[in-house]
């Protein structure tokens, strides 16, 4: 059998051309302005909590909906309000019960409001080394946080001082 040899022809000036040419097309985003990630986990804790009630799920739909890079959510709850059909005090009712459990987590005043962010373990926005540095973060946080209360609890009622390690 003969090997073959494929070119390709430069239709303007003839000259044959060595290779093959490839066409990459533009990578296309399947789901519009944009998605987030999250576990089905997470999904699962949130279908089976009663204390959720259907307008505090509305809410955070919207708020996951208007999610920024590294969970920032920066919206009013005017906003909400209008874009959903809730009436504003009952957003504000679902904002501090999702914020109570921890679902979102309440970041700097920004004016007159407060910047929000989702709990990352409920989703994330951005990109997934971010998300492990992160957690990486919390992590060393909460391991700081342990130590120090370890550290408090050995100090005596009695003398108020810490034993010698």
């Amino acid at each position: 059998m003969q090997r073959k040899k494929i070119a390709s022809v430069d239709q303007d000036t003839g000259e044959v051309l060595e290779g093959v040419i490839v066409y990459c097309g533009v990578k296309q985003n399947p789901y519009g302005k944009g998605w987030i990630m999250t576990s089905q986990d997470a999904l699962e804790l949130l279908a089976a909590d009663d204390d959720l009630t259907k307008e505090a799920f509305r809410v955070l739909m919207f708020l996951m909906a208007r999610l920024d890079f590294e969970n920032w959510i920066q919206v009013t709850q005017q906003e909400i309000s209008e874009k959903i059909s809730i009436k504003k005090s009952n957003v504000s009712r679902a904002i501090s019960l999702l914020e109570k459990k921890g679902i979102i987590l309440r970041g700097p005043k920004v004016g007159r409001s407060y910047a929000f962010r989702l709990n990352p373990y409920f989703g994330w926005k951005g990109k997934v080394k971010n998300l492990d540095d992160y957690r990486q973060k919390e992590n060393e946080a909460q391991s700081k946080a342990m130590l120090k209360k370890a550290k408090l609890s050995l100090i005596t009622p009695e003398n108020g001082t810490e034993p010698e390690t």
